[in-house]
């Protein structure tokens, strides 16, 4: 499974827990923000393969 795919399954799977938390569900919040600490970091490695194809590309 590529990057992207698992940011979009990451997503998927706190979509409850992101109402939950906005609803003042503590526990569901903290899920939340882990998840999205993740999808940070897999959008920063995804960012970095973009930019190594692209210098690969130019060579």
């Amino acid at each position: 499974m590529d990057s992207l795919q698992q940011i979009e399954q990451l997503i998927e799977s706190i979509k409850d827990d992101y109402q939950k938390g906005k609803g003042g569900n503590k526990a569901a919040g903290t899920r939340v923000r882990k998840t999205m600490q993740d999808v940070k970091n897999l959008a920063q490695t995804i960012r970095q393969e973009m930019l190594d194809a692209r210098e690969t590309a130019d060579t």
